[in-house]
């Protein structure tokens, strides 16, 4: 059961995701389109850590904002691509060939998600017994490395 302050904090983030998602695929600039990636990311990590899961948390906040984001802001900036070179189209047709496999894999993704059907979760109160991070770190250092 989904608690009162976990199903607001979804609807608040959520759309702000998807319009970080939109503003990802519809900005013309690369930092703009970067930073808005990046947006969407670190709330992605709220989410995470809103559901109890602090170790991925943690990880999507630090490792995919913080390095491989900012590494693709700094290649950008340091290039310095130029708001005219993104208006050229260079294979004709290509905008309306990316908006038709774009509708495609909608539909398809709708059909898919729309027939899953989830039983309940088995395990995951002892799974998390200790912990979110000490339930992952035991098995990755105890059983994997020394076992």
């Amino acid at each position: 059961m989904t608690s009162s302050g976990e199903a607001v904090l979804f609807w608040l983030l959520g759309p702000m995701m998807v319009l970080g998602g939109l503003g990802l695929v519809f900005l013309r600039r690369a930092v703009y389109a970067a930073l808005s990636m990046a947006l969407v990311m670190i709330l992605l990590g709220v989410v995470y850590l809103a559901q109890g899961a602090d170790f991925l948390g943690i990880i999507q906040v630090f490792v995919y904002t913080g390095a491989v984001m900012m590494l693709f802001l700094f290649v950008v900036m340091l290039i310095g691509v130029d708001a005219s070179d993104t208006l050229v189209e260079t294979i004709k047709g290509q905008r309306w060939v990316s908006l038709l496999l774009a509708l495609g894999l909608a539909l398809l993704l709708i059909g898919a998600i729309g027939a899953v059907t989830f039983g309940p979760a088995v395990g995951l109160d002892t799974a998390n017994a200790g912990g979110n991070v000490a339930g992952l770190a035991w098995p990755l250092f105890r059983q994997y490395v020394w076992g």
